[in-house]
């Protein structure tokens, strides 16, 4: 299990320009597309878990992120576009027992989807290291799509205090706004009306 530990923050078009200006690269750029699945009773919303299937380029992945104690999300991703047979190489991957039977006799369906380009680079935190990443694309659900713009630090090594800080230098800087709520968290609203 990984656990992700991030800092999410509403941009716009131009701070985020400002930023990709002022951090040098070489950034990776990626072209994602995820369809957010659960079943039609909503029994993975229900326990704020997400499953995920996502397209990164050429390369298609299933990652289940469930709430961990403290803020941060434990996370499992297995490679692989055929749902049912990713759910099986989570399980064996060390997700939650819960998760095989809480899809048992049931069928996933997409409840809602985002499609964006990424651009990232990892940087050094003053302690540590953290990846800055940089979205822009749409959120959709329902028939309704809504732009996303966003910026996100992720947490990968070190001194956890130094990865804040400078989330919070970079929010300050770039008159960022905090997005306490996730890209499925906001799809499933469009969805849900």
């Amino acid at each position: 299990m990984g656990r992700e530990l991030e800092w999410k923050y509403a941009a716009d078009a131009a701070a985020l320009e400002a930023v990709a200006r002022d951090h040098p690269g070489p950034w990776a750029t990626w072209r994602m597309e995820s369809r957010y699945l659960d079943t039609a009773e909503g029994d993975l919303a229900r326990r704020r878990w997400t499953l995920r299937l996502r397209r990164e380029n050429d390369e298609t992945v299933l990652c289940l992120k469930t709430p961990l104690p403290g803020g941060g999300r434990g996370e499992w991703e297995v490679p692989g576009g055929d749902a049912a047979r990713a759910v099986e190489q989570l399980l064996a991957a060390g997700a939650p027992a819960e998760l095989a039977d809480l899809l048992a006799g049931r069928t996933l369906t997409e409840v809602c989807g985002a499609a964006f380009t990424r651009r990232a680079l990892a940087v050094d935190t003053g302690g540590g290291r953290a990846e800055l990443a940089l979205d822009r694309g749409q959120l959709t659900g329902g028939g309704r799509t809504e732009p996303l713009c966003e910026l996100e630090l992720e947490y990968k090594s070190g001194d956890v205090a130094a990865a804040e800080a400078l989330a919070e230098a970079l929010r300050l800087r770039y008159g960022l706004t905090p997005e306490p709520r996730s890209k499925f968290v906001r799809a499933r609203s469009l969805a849900e009306g």
